[in-house]
């Protein structure tokens, strides 16, 4: 399958007393869908994996895969820093019908090139589906750079690269090329880039999704948006500022889960601001 266009990395909605709201979940599913989203990412770093449960993880997917199988690209965040406990989340996505899996860079740990690689095929090896190598640096510590993504694309079923490293982009040759920051996806797509595993989409996907179909006008939709990227991205960490922004758009979100904590008021306040600039307030 092609891996590209639009996809949301969604936040996970919680009740009120920190368990998974699954009504919203599917709620928030349909309406990324409708705006402007190809498919979505489930207990990814914005749907806040650390803190799921394994058991959370699975009904998340399990729902994506009810509600939007056959209409929007499901992916499993299946990966961790525990080569063994990757593979079983793994086998358990492929299991329920998701379309593919997101398969982060082992974090803390710090593997050098050879338990890179091993950790991969070992991942890549318990399923049949796509996998999406996560490279992620600044929460990793490690990089993967590009010759070791040339040694990954050789993998079967390794897929693409969600690539967060702001430098050194180079198109891999049998790897899609996913934009791993929200303000990384004009420059992705200018290089050949498929789409990208994005953020500011739960708000603005409809322009990011022009931002494929309209090439000509690709900066200037991404000037459009800036303000509202910015602060989803700079206020405070991702998955509590666009809880906030959604909802103040009405969708009720809940908050994250420690060690994460809501907004604040001046960071609510901020947020506010971008989209009261970009019109979005105006249209609840």
């Amino acid at each position: 399958m092609d891996l590209g266009g639009i996809l949301t990395a969604m936040v996970t909605p919680f009740d009120e007393q920190g368990r998974v709201a699954e009504d919203e979940a599917v709620g928030l599913m349909r309406h990324l869908v409708d705006h402007g989203s190809d498919g979505l990412v489930l207990a990814g770093t914005t749907g806040e994996s650390p803190t799921l449960d394994d058991e959370e993880k699975l009904r998340l997917w399990t729902l994506a895969v009810e509600e939007l199988g056959g209409r929007a690209t499901v992916i499993a965040g299946s990966g961790s820093n525990d080569t063994a406990h990757s593979v079983r989340l793994t086998e358990r996505a492929s299991a329920v019908g998701v379309d593919a899996v997101l398969v982060v860079t082992p974090y803390y740990n710090k593997p050098n090139r050879r338990g890179l690689l091993a950790h991969f095929r070992a991942v890549a090896g318990a399923t049949d589906l796509p996998v999406i190598v996560y490279n992620i640096p600044s929460r990793s510590v490690i990089d993967l750079p590009n010759d070791l993504l040339r040694e990954l694309a050789e993998i079967p079923n390794v897929q693409a690269v969600k690539q967060a490293r702001s430098d050194d982009l180079d198109p891999i040759e049998g790897m899609d090329l996913l934009a791993g920051n929200d303000e990384m996806l004009a420059e992705v797509l200018e290089m050949g880039g498929t789409g990208g595993i994005l953020v500011a989409s739960h708000l603005v996907g409809e322009e990011m999704r022009r931002m494929i179909d309209e090439p000509d006008r690709r900066g200037e939709i991404a000037d459009s948006i800036e303000q509202v990227v910015r602060a989803l991205n700079t206020v405070a960490p991702a998955p509590a500022t666009v809880k906030a922004a959604l909802d103040l758009l009405g969708h009720h979100m809940g908050s994250p889960r420690l060690p994460l904590v809501p907004a604040s008021d001046d960071e609510v306040g901020s947020i506010r601001a971008a989209l009261e600039t970009h019109g979005l307030l105006s249209r609840v």
